[in-house]
């Protein structure tokens, strides 16, 4: 339930913040777009737990440059990058939070008790969820 609503707030924010810079989004603003980007987004998602990589830092510099692909490809704007990074930042916080409490585990956590790559995973569902916000908004 907290999880649906934070998605939903994230997803408002993200038009809340182009009217408010007075930068209105207009990068591939249709439904087809956005339903590529979902499929991108999972697909990044599953790579981080399917694809074996040497070491943890392969793997979070390509799920980075495939995030950042994400963001190129279906959003372009100032405000959907911040916002990301932003979202990004708080939400790897609140895990390492909820983590350092015990209230969840990681098995083999690489940086700060949690995965080096979350961070990226963040980023990337930032992003598409605000782009999915931003096609409801109009």
């Amino acid at each position: 339930p907290l999880c649906f609503v934070l998605t939903a707030v994230v997803g408002l924010l993200y038009p809340c913040i182009d009217s408010h810079l007075g930068e209105p989004h207009k990068f591939k603003r249709e439904w087809a777009s956005v339903m590529r980007c979902v499929a991108v987004f999972v697909g990044i998602n599953h790579a981080s737990a399917k694809l074996d990589f040497a070491n943890n830092v392969q793997l979070s510099l390509t799920l980075a440059a495939l995030s950042l692909g994400l963001w190129w490809t279906f959003d372009r704007s100032r405000s959907g990058l911040g916002l990301g990074i932003t979202i990004a930042f708080l939400a790897t916080l609140i895990t390492q939070l909820l983590v350092y409490n015990g209230v969840y585990q990681y098995t083999s956590p690489d940086f700060l008790y949690i995965r080096s790559w979350l961070p990226c995973i963040f980023f990337s569902g930032g992003v598409t969820v605000g782009n999915i916000g931003r096609q409801l908004a109009m």
